[in-house]
């Protein structure tokens, strides 16, 4: 509700003011609004649940446990997020305490194509080619979405035994972006089976004795370096 003032001239030439009352429709204003809601409601891509897949073990009764082990390892790819955008990499699991003390065991990369994407294409070979077919086929309108989905889950299954198994290993000099970039790398590389899991004192040594940076060990790790 609003007032408005008019001056008019009354008789002898005085002025005379002449009070309105204005008022203001605010109802095609919460028209507008809903409009614009379903708008955004119907342009805005709705966040999907996003699944991780795990490799299981075998089910081939007539391999033996050692044998089952020797697959799980060699699908293992364990990436390391270091300072100043460093990323280094391993394959497979150390075998003991002596592995950590071997420097060349710990491989240096980068993010990106001619970086950790080239050794992540090598290991999911085969996987990769089928799922960029499915892409190929929905970018053509060949296939619906929920196809390209559910045909996606079923290669990833079919690979679980011999797929790599990516851990994403951050440490406290790396940064957010680092975190994005190796995130981005599983999705380029379609990786179906990648976790984010805490450094391990061997991980730790593993760095220092690349870079000789103290600030990747543990408080007690430093304490037993100082001791010898």
């Amino acid at each position: 509700m609003a007032e408005v003032q008019q001056n008019e001239k009354g008789e002898g030439g005085k002025t005379k003011q002449k009070k309105q009352h204005l008022r203001v429709d605010f109802t095609p204003m919460v028209d507008m609004n809903m409009l614009l809601i379903t708008f955004f409601m119907f342009c805005t891509t709705l966040l999907k649940p996003q699944t991780m897949n795990i490799n299981m073990p075998m089910k081939d009764e007539n391999l033996t446990e050692e044998e089952k082990t020797k697959i799980k390892e060699s699908g293992a790819v364990t990436l390391l997020l270091g300072a100043n955008d460093e990323l280094y990499y391993y394959l497979g699991i150390p075998k003991d305490q002596s592995t950590y003390a071997d420097s060349t065991y710990l491989i240096t990369s980068s993010y990106g194509a001619g970086g950790i994407r080239s050794v992540l294409l090598e290991k999911n070979k085969g996987t990769y080619e089928k799922i960029q077919e499915l892409k190929a086929q929905l970018k053509e309108g060949l296939i619906v979405d929920s196809v390209f989905r559910t045909k996606s889950k079923e290669i990833q299954e079919g690979a679980k035994d011999y797929a790599p198994t990516v851990m994403i290993k951050p440490t406290e000099l790396s940064t957010y972006k680092n975190m994005v970039d190796a995130l981005d790398e599983m999705l380029i590389t379609n990786i179906g089976a990648y976790a984010i899991i805490d450094l391990t004192p061997g991980d730790r040594f593993f760095l220092y004795q690349r870079t000789g940076n103290k600030e990747y060990l543990t408080d007690e790790q430093r304490v037993e370096l100082e001791q010898k």
